[in-house]
Protein backbone atom coordinates (compact mmCIF):
# COMPACT_ATOMS: atom_id res chain seq x y z
CA UNK A 1 0.00 0.00 0.00
CA UNK A 2 1.41 3.41 -0.97
CA UNK A 3 1.66 6.28 1.47
CA UNK A 4 -1.45 8.44 1.43
CA UNK A 5 -2.38 11.57 3.28
CA UNK A 6 -5.61 11.22 5.20
CA UNK A 7 -7.63 14.05 6.64
CA UNK A 8 -8.42 13.91 10.34
CA UNK A 9 -11.45 12.02 11.59
CA UNK A 10 -13.44 13.97 14.16
CA UNK A 11 -16.41 12.52 16.02
CA UNK A 12 -18.07 12.77 19.39
CA UNK A 13 -17.69 9.98 21.92
CA UNK A 14 -18.89 10.12 25.51
CA UNK A 15 -19.68 13.81 25.07
CA UNK A 16 -16.19 14.76 23.91
CA UNK A 17 -14.80 15.53 20.47
CA UNK A 18 -12.30 12.88 19.42
CA UNK A 19 -9.73 13.67 16.72
CA UNK A 20 -7.73 10.93 14.99
CA UNK A 21 -4.98 11.51 12.44
CA UNK A 22 -3.37 9.28 9.82
CA UNK A 23 -6.12 6.69 9.79
CA UNK A 24 -5.79 4.48 6.67
CA UNK A 25 -8.77 4.59 4.27
CA UNK A 26 -9.57 0.88 4.79
CA UNK A 27 -9.50 0.92 8.58
CA UNK A 28 -12.75 -0.16 10.17
CA UNK A 29 -14.58 1.65 12.94
CA UNK A 30 -14.28 -1.44 15.14
CA UNK A 31 -10.48 -1.45 14.84
CA UNK A 32 -10.33 2.26 15.66
CA UNK A 33 -12.53 1.79 18.71
CA UNK A 34 -10.78 -1.26 20.13
CA UNK A 35 -7.17 -0.75 19.08
CA UNK A 36 -6.73 3.01 18.77
CA UNK A 37 -9.07 4.19 21.51
CA UNK A 38 -8.99 1.15 23.81
CA UNK A 39 -12.81 0.97 23.79
CA UNK A 40 -13.00 -2.79 24.25
CA UNK A 41 -16.63 -2.87 25.33
CA UNK A 42 -17.40 -3.30 21.64
CA UNK A 43 -16.73 -6.92 20.67
CA UNK A 44 -15.66 -8.55 17.43
CA UNK A 45 -17.65 -11.66 16.64
CA UNK A 46 -18.09 -12.64 13.01
CA UNK A 47 -16.32 -9.73 11.33
CA UNK A 48 -18.93 -9.68 8.58
CA UNK A 49 -21.99 -7.91 9.98
CA UNK A 50 -23.94 -11.06 10.84
CA UNK A 51 -23.81 -11.51 14.61
CA UNK A 52 -24.23 -7.98 15.95
CA UNK A 53 -21.65 -8.23 18.76
CA UNK A 54 -19.89 -5.15 17.38
CA UNK A 55 -23.03 -2.99 17.16
CA UNK A 56 -22.62 0.70 17.97
CA UNK A 57 -25.03 3.61 17.59
CA UNK A 58 -24.36 6.59 15.34
CA UNK A 59 -26.09 9.91 15.92
CA UNK A 60 -26.12 12.67 13.32
CA UNK A 61 -27.99 15.89 12.68
CA UNK A 62 -30.51 15.80 9.84
CA UNK A 63 -32.59 18.91 9.28
CA UNK A 64 -31.78 20.16 12.76
CA UNK A 65 -32.93 16.93 14.39
CA UNK A 66 -30.91 14.04 15.79
CA UNK A 67 -31.31 10.61 14.27
CA UNK A 68 -29.91 7.50 15.93
CA UNK A 69 -29.00 4.31 14.06
CA UNK A 70 -27.54 1.01 15.21
CA UNK A 71 -24.80 -0.17 12.82
CA UNK A 72 -22.19 -2.92 12.62
CA UNK A 73 -18.82 -1.37 13.42
CA UNK A 74 -16.86 -4.37 12.07
CA UNK A 75 -17.69 -3.53 8.44
CA UNK A 76 -18.16 0.22 8.80
CA UNK A 77 -15.19 2.32 7.68
CA UNK A 78 -13.84 4.67 10.32
CA UNK A 79 -13.77 7.69 8.02
CA UNK A 80 -17.50 7.33 7.36
CA UNK A 81 -18.37 8.48 10.91
CA UNK A 82 -16.54 11.79 10.50
CA UNK A 83 -18.81 14.47 11.95
CA UNK A 84 -21.09 12.08 13.84
CA UNK A 85 -21.51 10.94 17.44
CA UNK A 86 -20.48 7.35 18.19
CA UNK A 87 -21.98 5.49 21.14
CA UNK A 88 -20.67 2.22 22.57
CA UNK A 89 -21.88 0.17 25.53
CA UNK A 90 -19.31 1.97 27.69
CA UNK A 91 -20.61 5.41 26.76
CA UNK A 92 -24.22 5.24 27.98
CA UNK A 93 -25.00 5.87 31.62
CA UNK A 94 -27.95 6.58 33.84
CA UNK A 95 -28.22 9.14 36.65
CA UNK A 96 -25.22 9.28 39.03
CA UNK A 97 -23.20 7.08 36.65
CA UNK A 98 -25.47 4.11 37.30
CA UNK A 99 -26.62 1.67 34.66
CA UNK A 100 -28.58 3.02 31.74
CA UNK A 101 -32.19 1.69 31.63
CA UNK A 102 -31.37 -0.72 28.78
CA UNK A 103 -28.51 -2.17 30.83
CA UNK A 104 -30.62 -2.30 33.99
CA UNK A 105 -33.43 -4.08 32.16
CA UNK A 106 -31.04 -6.74 30.82
CA UNK A 107 -29.72 -7.32 34.35
CA UNK A 108 -33.15 -7.55 35.93
CA UNK A 109 -34.42 -9.96 33.27
CA UNK A 110 -31.31 -12.18 33.48
CA UNK A 111 -30.82 -11.58 29.76
CA UNK A 112 -27.09 -12.22 29.57
CA UNK A 113 -25.07 -15.40 30.04
CA UNK A 114 -21.62 -15.53 28.47
CA UNK A 115 -21.96 -11.79 27.83
CA UNK A 116 -20.06 -11.66 24.56
CA UNK A 117 -23.08 -10.62 22.50
CA UNK A 118 -24.51 -8.40 25.25
CA UNK A 119 -22.81 -5.11 24.28
CA UNK A 120 -24.35 -5.43 20.82
CA UNK A 121 -27.80 -6.05 22.26
CA UNK A 122 -27.30 -3.08 24.58
CA UNK A 123 -26.62 -0.81 21.64
CA UNK A 124 -29.51 -2.04 19.50
CA UNK A 125 -31.76 -1.55 22.53
CA UNK A 126 -30.23 1.90 23.09
CA UNK A 127 -31.11 2.94 19.54
CA UNK A 128 -34.64 1.61 20.02
CA UNK A 129 -34.84 3.43 23.36
CA UNK A 130 -33.87 6.75 21.76
CA UNK A 131 -36.19 6.33 18.77
CA UNK A 132 -39.22 5.01 20.66
CA UNK A 133 -39.16 5.15 24.47
CA UNK A 134 -37.76 8.70 24.60
CA UNK A 135 -40.48 9.78 22.17
CA UNK A 136 -43.30 8.26 24.19
CA UNK A 137 -43.83 5.19 22.01
CA UNK A 138 -44.36 1.86 23.72
CA UNK A 139 -42.18 -1.15 22.93
CA UNK A 140 -43.83 -4.52 22.36
CA UNK A 141 -42.34 -7.87 21.43
CA UNK A 142 -42.98 -7.40 17.70
CA UNK A 143 -41.10 -4.09 17.64
CA UNK A 144 -38.26 -5.51 19.74
CA UNK A 145 -37.95 -8.51 17.44
CA UNK A 146 -37.67 -6.22 14.42
CA UNK A 147 -35.16 -3.88 16.07
CA UNK A 148 -32.97 -6.75 17.33
CA UNK A 149 -33.04 -8.68 14.05
CA UNK A 150 -29.33 -8.08 13.51
CA UNK A 151 -28.23 -9.44 16.90
CA UNK A 152 -27.59 -13.13 17.54
CA UNK A 153 -27.19 -14.92 20.87
CA UNK A 154 -26.20 -18.55 21.46
CA UNK A 155 -27.14 -18.65 25.16
CA UNK A 156 -30.33 -16.99 26.29
CA UNK A 157 -32.91 -18.12 23.75
CA UNK A 158 -33.99 -14.46 23.26
CA UNK A 159 -37.05 -14.58 25.51
CA UNK A 160 -35.37 -12.74 28.46
CA UNK A 161 -33.90 -10.21 26.02
CA UNK A 162 -37.36 -9.45 24.65
CA UNK A 163 -38.63 -9.24 28.22
CA UNK A 164 -35.95 -6.62 28.91
CA UNK A 165 -37.04 -4.64 25.86
CA UNK A 166 -40.67 -4.62 27.00
CA UNK A 167 -39.57 -3.59 30.50
CA UNK A 168 -37.96 -0.33 29.32
CA UNK A 169 -41.24 1.59 29.57
CA UNK A 170 -41.42 0.85 33.31
CA UNK A 171 -38.02 2.29 34.22
CA UNK A 172 -37.27 5.98 34.92
CA UNK A 173 -36.68 7.81 31.66
CA UNK A 174 -33.10 8.84 30.84
CA UNK A 175 -32.64 11.22 27.91
CA UNK A 176 -29.46 12.43 26.29
CA UNK A 177 -28.91 16.18 26.09
CA UNK A 178 -29.83 16.64 22.46
CA UNK A 179 -29.28 20.40 22.46
CA UNK A 180 -25.72 19.97 23.69
CA UNK A 181 -25.02 17.15 21.24
CA UNK A 182 -26.41 19.12 18.30
CA UNK A 183 -24.22 22.10 19.17
CA UNK A 184 -21.12 19.89 19.27
CA UNK A 185 -22.01 18.30 15.95
CA UNK A 186 -22.32 21.79 14.46
CA UNK A 187 -18.72 22.46 15.50
CA UNK A 188 -17.58 19.60 13.29
CA UNK A 189 -19.47 20.73 10.18
CA UNK A 190 -16.96 23.41 9.04
CA UNK A 191 -14.22 20.80 9.10
CA UNK A 192 -16.25 18.53 6.85
CA UNK A 193 -17.49 21.08 4.35
CA UNK A 194 -15.34 24.17 4.88
CA UNK A 195 -11.92 25.18 3.52
CA UNK A 196 -10.30 21.89 4.53
CA UNK A 197 -12.55 20.09 2.04
CA UNK A 198 -10.28 21.48 -0.70
CA UNK A 199 -7.56 19.15 0.54
CA UNK A 200 -9.65 16.09 -0.19
CA UNK A 201 -8.07 15.22 -3.58
CA UNK A 202 -4.79 14.67 -1.72
CA UNK A 203 -6.29 12.19 0.71
CA UNK A 204 -6.92 8.49 0.55
CA UNK A 205 -10.56 8.80 1.64
CA UNK A 206 -12.65 11.11 -0.51
CA UNK A 207 -16.11 12.04 0.72
CA UNK A 208 -17.56 14.85 -1.41
CA UNK A 209 -20.73 16.60 -0.31
CA UNK A 210 -22.15 17.27 -3.79
CA UNK A 211 -22.89 15.23 -6.88
CA UNK A 212 -20.82 17.62 -9.04
CA UNK A 213 -17.75 17.14 -6.85
CA UNK A 214 -18.35 13.39 -6.67
CA UNK A 215 -18.35 13.08 -10.46
CA UNK A 216 -15.21 15.20 -10.72
CA UNK A 217 -13.38 13.05 -8.18
CA UNK A 218 -14.52 9.88 -9.91
CA UNK A 219 -13.19 11.21 -13.22
CA UNK A 220 -9.86 12.08 -11.60
CA UNK A 221 -9.61 8.79 -9.68
CA UNK A 222 -11.09 6.01 -11.88
CA UNK A 223 -9.21 3.30 -9.95
CA UNK A 224 -10.56 4.35 -6.54
CA UNK A 225 -12.93 1.98 -4.77
CA UNK A 226 -16.48 3.37 -4.61
CA UNK A 227 -18.25 2.74 -1.29
CA UNK A 228 -21.57 3.61 0.29
CA UNK A 229 -22.51 1.65 3.43
CA UNK A 230 -19.61 -0.86 2.95
CA UNK A 231 -21.80 -3.79 3.99
CA UNK A 232 -20.13 -5.75 1.19
CA UNK A 233 -16.80 -3.97 0.69
CA UNK A 234 -16.31 -4.27 4.44
CA UNK A 235 -16.14 -8.05 4.04
CA UNK A 236 -13.44 -7.68 1.40
CA UNK A 237 -11.42 -5.90 4.07
CA UNK A 238 -12.16 -8.16 7.05
CA UNK A 239 -12.28 -11.53 5.28
CA UNK A 240 -10.11 -11.11 2.20
CA UNK A 241 -7.70 -8.68 3.91
CA UNK A 242 -7.86 -6.31 0.98
CA UNK A 243 -6.61 -2.75 1.41
CA UNK A 244 -7.48 0.25 -0.75
CA UNK A 245 -5.15 3.16 -1.40
CA UNK A 246 -8.06 5.39 -2.33
CA UNK A 247 -11.76 5.25 -1.52
CA UNK A 248 -14.59 7.47 -2.75
CA UNK A 249 -17.59 7.58 -0.41
CA UNK A 250 -20.87 8.62 -2.09
CA UNK A 251 -22.95 8.93 1.07
CA UNK A 252 -22.38 12.65 1.72
CA UNK A 253 -23.45 13.81 -1.74
CA UNK A 254 -26.64 15.62 -0.76
CA UNK A 255 -28.41 15.04 -4.08
CA UNK A 256 -28.00 11.28 -3.72
CA UNK A 257 -29.40 11.16 -0.16
CA UNK A 258 -32.93 11.93 -1.34
CA UNK A 259 -35.95 9.95 -2.46
CA UNK A 260 -37.72 12.12 -5.04
CA UNK A 261 -41.41 11.50 -5.65
CA UNK A 262 -42.66 12.10 -9.19
CA UNK A 263 -46.08 11.54 -10.75
CA UNK A 264 -45.18 8.24 -12.37
CA UNK A 265 -42.12 7.00 -10.45
CA UNK A 266 -39.88 7.48 -7.45
CA UNK A 267 -36.14 8.15 -7.81
CA UNK A 268 -34.02 6.65 -5.05
CA UNK A 269 -30.57 8.22 -4.70
CA UNK A 270 -27.52 5.98 -4.46
CA UNK A 271 -26.79 7.21 -0.93
CA UNK A 272 -30.25 6.37 0.46
CA UNK A 273 -30.00 3.62 3.07
CA UNK A 274 -31.70 0.30 2.53
CA UNK A 275 -34.04 1.03 5.42
CA UNK A 276 -35.15 4.37 3.95
CA UNK A 277 -35.30 2.99 0.40
CA UNK A 278 -37.58 0.12 1.41
CA UNK A 279 -39.72 2.55 3.42
CA UNK A 280 -40.21 4.55 0.21
CA UNK A 281 -41.08 1.42 -1.76
CA UNK A 282 -43.51 0.31 0.94
CA UNK A 283 -45.36 3.63 0.89
CA UNK A 284 -46.57 2.80 -2.61
CA UNK A 285 -46.63 -0.95 -2.09
CA UNK A 286 -47.35 -1.86 1.56
CA UNK A 287 -47.39 -5.56 0.66
CA UNK A 288 -43.57 -5.39 0.55
CA UNK A 289 -43.25 -4.70 4.28
CA UNK A 290 -42.63 -8.31 5.32
CA UNK A 291 -40.09 -8.81 2.55
CA UNK A 292 -38.28 -5.57 3.43
CA UNK A 293 -37.97 -6.62 7.08
CA UNK A 294 -36.16 -9.80 5.98
CA UNK A 295 -33.44 -7.95 4.09
CA UNK A 296 -30.54 -8.63 6.49
CA UNK A 297 -30.77 -7.21 10.01
CA UNK A 298 -31.59 -3.62 10.92
CA UNK A 299 -27.93 -2.54 11.47
CA UNK A 300 -27.10 -3.67 7.92
CA UNK A 301 -30.13 -1.84 6.52
CA UNK A 302 -29.12 1.27 8.49
CA UNK A 303 -25.68 1.32 6.82
CA UNK A 304 -26.10 -0.31 3.42
CA UNK A 305 -27.68 1.51 0.51
CA UNK A 306 -30.00 0.29 -2.22
CA UNK A 307 -27.68 1.83 -4.80
CA UNK A 308 -24.74 -0.11 -3.40
CA UNK A 309 -26.73 -3.34 -3.39
CA UNK A 310 -27.66 -2.87 -7.03
CA UNK A 311 -24.21 -1.71 -8.18
CA UNK A 312 -22.59 -4.65 -6.38
CA UNK A 313 -24.77 -6.99 -8.42
CA UNK A 314 -24.56 -10.10 -6.26
CA UNK A 315 -26.58 -12.91 -7.88
CA UNK A 316 -28.16 -13.58 -4.48
CA UNK A 317 -28.91 -9.96 -3.63
CA UNK A 318 -32.50 -9.59 -2.44
CA UNK A 319 -33.34 -6.21 -3.95
CA UNK A 320 -32.62 -6.88 -7.61
CA UNK A 321 -35.27 -9.55 -8.38
CA UNK A 322 -37.91 -7.28 -6.86
CA UNK A 323 -36.69 -4.23 -8.76
CA UNK A 324 -36.56 -6.20 -12.01
CA UNK A 325 -40.17 -7.28 -11.47
CA UNK A 326 -41.10 -3.63 -10.89
CA UNK A 327 -39.48 -2.53 -14.17
CA UNK A 328 -36.87 -0.38 -12.40
CA UNK A 329 -34.19 1.49 -14.31
CA UNK A 330 -30.79 2.80 -13.20
CA UNK A 331 -29.26 6.17 -14.00
CA UNK A 332 -25.49 6.13 -14.56
CA UNK A 333 -23.63 9.43 -14.41
CA UNK A 334 -20.20 10.85 -15.16
CA UNK A 335 -18.74 14.25 -16.00
CA UNK A 336 -19.59 13.35 -19.62
CA UNK A 337 -23.31 13.09 -18.95
CA UNK A 338 -25.87 10.47 -17.95
CA UNK A 339 -27.57 7.41 -19.38
CA UNK A 340 -30.45 5.22 -18.22
CA UNK A 341 -31.06 1.53 -18.72
CA UNK A 342 -33.16 -1.28 -17.34
CA UNK A 343 -31.71 -2.63 -14.14
CA UNK A 344 -31.10 -6.11 -15.54
CA UNK A 345 -29.17 -4.56 -18.44
CA UNK A 346 -26.60 -3.26 -15.94
CA UNK A 347 -24.95 -6.66 -15.52
CA UNK A 348 -22.59 -8.48 -17.88
CA UNK A 349 -21.36 -11.29 -15.61
CA UNK A 350 -20.64 -12.28 -12.03
CA UNK A 351 -20.23 -8.95 -10.20
CA UNK A 352 -19.46 -7.29 -13.54
CA UNK A 353 -21.40 -4.44 -15.13
CA UNK A 354 -21.46 -1.98 -18.01
CA UNK A 355 -20.34 1.04 -15.99
CA UNK A 356 -17.36 2.91 -17.40
CA UNK A 357 -14.41 3.67 -15.13
CA UNK A 358 -15.58 7.25 -14.62
CA UNK A 359 -19.26 6.44 -14.04
CA UNK A 360 -21.25 5.99 -10.86
CA UNK A 361 -24.72 4.62 -10.29
CA UNK A 362 -26.62 7.74 -9.22
CA UNK A 363 -30.32 6.85 -9.05
CA UNK A 364 -32.73 3.94 -9.20
CA UNK A 365 -36.06 4.83 -10.79
CA UNK A 366 -39.03 2.69 -9.80
CA UNK A 367 -42.39 3.07 -11.63
CA UNK A 368 -45.37 3.60 -9.40
CA UNK A 369 -48.10 0.93 -9.30
CA UNK A 370 -49.87 0.77 -12.64
CA UNK A 371 -47.77 3.65 -13.97
CA UNK A 372 -45.26 2.59 -16.64
CA UNK A 373 -42.33 4.76 -17.70
CA UNK A 374 -43.33 7.55 -20.12
CA UNK A 375 -42.94 6.88 -23.85
CA UNK A 376 -39.81 9.03 -24.14
CA UNK A 377 -38.14 7.12 -21.33
CA UNK A 378 -39.12 3.79 -22.86
CA UNK A 379 -37.28 4.77 -26.03
CA UNK A 380 -34.23 5.88 -24.06
CA UNK A 381 -33.83 2.61 -22.19
CA UNK A 382 -34.82 0.34 -25.05
CA UNK A 383 -38.24 -0.76 -23.81
CA UNK A 384 -40.75 -1.84 -26.47
CA UNK A 385 -43.92 0.12 -27.04
CA UNK A 386 -47.21 -1.68 -26.38
CA UNK A 387 -48.99 -2.85 -29.49
CA UNK A 388 -52.37 -1.41 -30.30
CA UNK A 389 -54.94 -2.72 -27.85
CA UNK A 390 -52.36 -4.41 -25.59
CA UNK A 391 -51.46 -1.76 -23.05
CA UNK A 392 -48.95 -2.14 -20.24
CA UNK A 393 -51.31 -2.32 -17.33
CA UNK A 394 -52.16 1.37 -17.17
CA UNK A 395 -54.89 1.74 -14.60
CA UNK A 396 -54.96 -2.01 -14.00
CA UNK A 397 -54.03 -3.01 -10.43
CA UNK A 398 -50.85 -5.01 -10.11
CA UNK A 399 -50.53 -8.18 -8.07
CA UNK A 400 -47.01 -8.02 -6.62
CA UNK A 401 -45.21 -10.53 -4.46
CA UNK A 402 -41.55 -10.99 -3.56
CA UNK A 403 -40.39 -14.24 -2.02
CA UNK A 404 -37.17 -15.00 -0.17
CA UNK A 405 -36.04 -18.52 0.71
CA UNK A 406 -33.19 -18.82 3.21
CA UNK A 407 -32.05 -21.24 5.89
CA UNK A 408 -32.76 -18.74 8.67
CA UNK A 409 -35.84 -16.53 8.58
CA UNK A 410 -34.14 -13.35 9.82
CA UNK A 411 -30.74 -11.89 8.95
CA UNK A 412 -29.74 -14.47 6.35
CA UNK A 413 -28.68 -14.58 2.70
CA UNK A 414 -31.10 -15.94 0.12
CA UNK A 415 -30.84 -19.29 -1.56
CA UNK A 416 -33.63 -18.20 -3.93
CA UNK A 417 -35.32 -14.84 -4.37
CA UNK A 418 -38.28 -14.36 -6.70
CA UNK A 419 -40.12 -11.15 -7.56
CA UNK A 420 -43.41 -11.50 -9.48
CA UNK A 421 -45.58 -8.64 -10.72
CA UNK A 422 -48.60 -9.37 -12.94
CA UNK A 423 -51.26 -7.01 -14.21
CA UNK A 424 -54.49 -9.00 -14.70
CA UNK A 425 -57.53 -7.53 -16.40
CA UNK A 426 -60.81 -9.41 -16.87
CA UNK A 427 -59.12 -12.75 -16.31
CA UNK A 428 -56.26 -12.09 -18.76
CA UNK A 429 -52.61 -11.49 -17.87
CA UNK A 430 -51.99 -8.11 -19.49
CA UNK A 431 -48.40 -7.82 -18.32
CA UNK A 432 -46.03 -10.29 -16.62
CA UNK A 433 -42.74 -9.31 -14.95
CA UNK A 434 -40.58 -11.83 -13.09
CA UNK A 435 -37.14 -11.21 -11.52
CA UNK A 436 -35.04 -14.07 -10.15
CA UNK A 437 -31.99 -14.29 -7.89
CA UNK A 438 -29.86 -17.28 -6.95
CA UNK A 439 -30.12 -19.11 -10.28
CA UNK A 440 -27.43 -17.49 -12.46
CA UNK A 441 -24.26 -15.42 -12.35
CA UNK A 442 -26.36 -12.26 -12.18
CA UNK A 443 -29.87 -11.29 -11.12
CA UNK A 444 -32.04 -12.11 -14.14
CA UNK A 445 -35.42 -11.66 -15.74
CA UNK A 446 -37.43 -14.84 -16.44
CA UNK A 447 -38.17 -13.91 -20.04
CA UNK A 448 -39.49 -17.30 -21.15
CA UNK A 449 -41.81 -17.60 -18.17
CA UNK A 450 -43.12 -14.08 -18.71
CA UNK A 451 -43.92 -15.00 -22.32
CA UNK A 452 -45.69 -18.16 -21.15
CA UNK A 453 -48.03 -16.04 -19.03
CA UNK A 454 -48.50 -12.79 -20.95
CA UNK A 455 -51.84 -12.43 -22.78
CA UNK A 456 -52.98 -15.79 -21.43
CA UNK A 457 -56.00 -16.52 -19.21
CA UNK A 458 -55.15 -16.27 -15.52
CA UNK A 459 -55.94 -19.91 -14.81
CA UNK A 460 -54.56 -23.04 -13.21
CA UNK A 461 -53.69 -24.38 -16.65
CA UNK A 462 -51.63 -21.27 -17.45
CA UNK A 463 -49.78 -21.38 -14.15
CA UNK A 464 -49.09 -25.13 -14.38
CA UNK A 465 -47.51 -24.60 -17.78
CA UNK A 466 -45.55 -21.58 -16.50
CA UNK A 467 -44.18 -23.60 -13.56
CA UNK A 468 -42.61 -26.07 -16.00
CA UNK A 469 -41.19 -23.22 -18.10
CA UNK A 470 -39.71 -21.50 -15.04
CA UNK A 471 -38.05 -24.67 -13.79
CA UNK A 472 -36.53 -25.27 -17.23
CA UNK A 473 -35.45 -21.67 -17.82
CA UNK A 474 -32.44 -21.73 -15.46
CA UNK A 475 -29.73 -24.19 -14.41
CA UNK A 476 -28.75 -23.05 -10.92
CA UNK A 477 -25.59 -24.21 -9.20
CA UNK A 478 -25.36 -26.27 -6.02
CA UNK A 479 -23.61 -24.59 -3.12
CA UNK A 480 -23.65 -24.34 0.67
CA UNK A 481 -27.07 -22.67 0.64
CA UNK A 482 -29.00 -25.08 -1.58
CA UNK A 483 -28.62 -27.73 -4.24
CA UNK A 484 -29.45 -27.11 -7.88
CA UNK A 485 -32.38 -29.53 -7.67
CA UNK A 486 -33.75 -27.77 -4.59
CA UNK A 487 -33.57 -24.36 -6.23
CA UNK A 488 -35.27 -25.64 -9.37
CA UNK A 489 -38.08 -27.26 -7.39
CA UNK A 490 -38.59 -24.22 -5.18
CA UNK A 491 -38.82 -21.84 -8.15
CA UNK A 492 -41.90 -23.66 -9.37
CA UNK A 493 -43.30 -23.95 -5.85
CA UNK A 494 -43.09 -20.19 -5.37
CA UNK A 495 -44.90 -19.54 -8.64
CA UNK A 496 -47.64 -21.90 -7.47
CA UNK A 497 -47.78 -20.03 -4.16
CA UNK A 498 -48.23 -16.82 -6.12
CA UNK A 499 -51.20 -18.37 -7.93
CA UNK A 500 -52.75 -19.61 -4.68
CA UNK A 501 -52.35 -16.20 -3.03
CA UNK A 502 -54.03 -14.58 -6.03
CA UNK A 503 -56.98 -16.89 -5.39
CA UNK A 504 -57.21 -15.79 -1.76
CA UNK A 505 -55.77 -18.94 -0.18
CA UNK A 506 -54.62 -18.19 3.36
CA UNK A 507 -52.05 -19.66 5.73
CA UNK A 508 -49.60 -20.90 3.13
CA UNK A 509 -46.61 -18.93 4.47
CA UNK A 510 -45.31 -17.79 7.84
CA UNK A 511 -46.51 -14.23 7.39
CA UNK A 512 -50.09 -15.48 7.17
CA UNK A 513 -50.06 -16.69 10.76
CA UNK A 514 -50.71 -14.15 13.46
CA UNK A 515 -47.99 -14.27 16.08
CA UNK A 516 -49.38 -15.04 19.50
CA UNK A 517 -47.59 -13.11 22.23
CA UNK A 518 -47.52 -14.32 25.78
CA UNK A 519 -47.30 -12.05 28.74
Amino acid sequence: MTDQKTHSIRFIKRGQIVTLNNVPPSRTLLDVLREDLGSTATKEGCGEGDCGACTVVLSEAVGGQLIHKAVNSCIRLAHSVDGMAVWTAADIVGPDNKLHPVQEALVQCHASQCGFCTPGFVMSLFAMYQNHTCKGRAINRELAQAELSGNLCRCTGYRPIFDAAKMLDTLPLVKIDETDLLSKLELLAPVLYGPEADLMPETGYLSPDSLKRLLELRSQNPAAQIVAGTTDVGLWITKQHRQFDQIIDVTRAVELKRVDDFADHIAIGAAVTLNDAFAALCRDRPELQDFAARFAGLPVRNSGTLGGNVANGSPIGDAMPLLIALGATVVLMSVRGSRELLLEQLYTGYRQNVMAADEILAWIRVPKPGRPLPVGDREQVGLPHPLAGEGWGEGIPEFLRSYKISKRFDDDISAICLGINFHIDKGIVVKASIGVGGVAATPVRAINTEAACAHKPWSKATIDHAIGVLRAEFTPISDMRASSAYRTQVLGNLLERYWLESQGVQQINLQSYQRVQTA
